[in-house]
């Protein structure tokens, strides 16, 4: 097993990444043959109620995690809920899943908004360096 310090967390909701402010979280990939994965995220009760009917409905539902530094990526996983525990005015979800396979959209997402704000050419080539390299920094 191993075990990594969760940095964000985004519940996917239609389509929409919706930003859970963590307290504080841990991910530890089960290294099973089932790529399963267990994270935990201990959070304020003001959203239990996100969670609550996921969690009875037994839903598999998508969220995202950035792991160990705020620099990386986002990691995608396919999961549902094992347990709410109320612990004072916070909550810790306990989620059970796999890690979705990984695609690097950050260069996607990068290169769309230099389109956007209108860099062309060797110009464009310039600052997506510079910015890819700015992001492993």
């Amino acid at each position: 097993m191993k075990s990594f310090k969760i940095i964000a967390l985004q519940l996917i909701d239609q389509q929409q990444a919706i930003e859970i402010p963590l307290t504080d979280g841990l991910v530890i990939n089960m290294e099973s043959e089932d790529g399963d994965w267990i994270i935990e995220a201990y959070i304020d009760k003001k959203f239990k109620e996100r969670f609550q009917a996921k969690w009875e409905n037994k839903d598999t539902f998508e969220i995202r995690v950035v792991i160990t530094h705020p620099g990386n990526d986002p990691a995608p996983f396919t999961v549902k809920i094992i347990t709410i525990r109320e612990i004072g005015s916070h909550i810790s979800v306990l989620f059970q899943g796999t890690l979705r396979k990984r695609r690097n959209e950050y260069p996607e997402l990068l290169l769309n908004d230099l389109l956007k704000e209108g860099y062309s050419g060797d110009l464009l080539m310039t600052e997506f360096k510079k910015r890819m390299r700015a992001k492993q920094k």
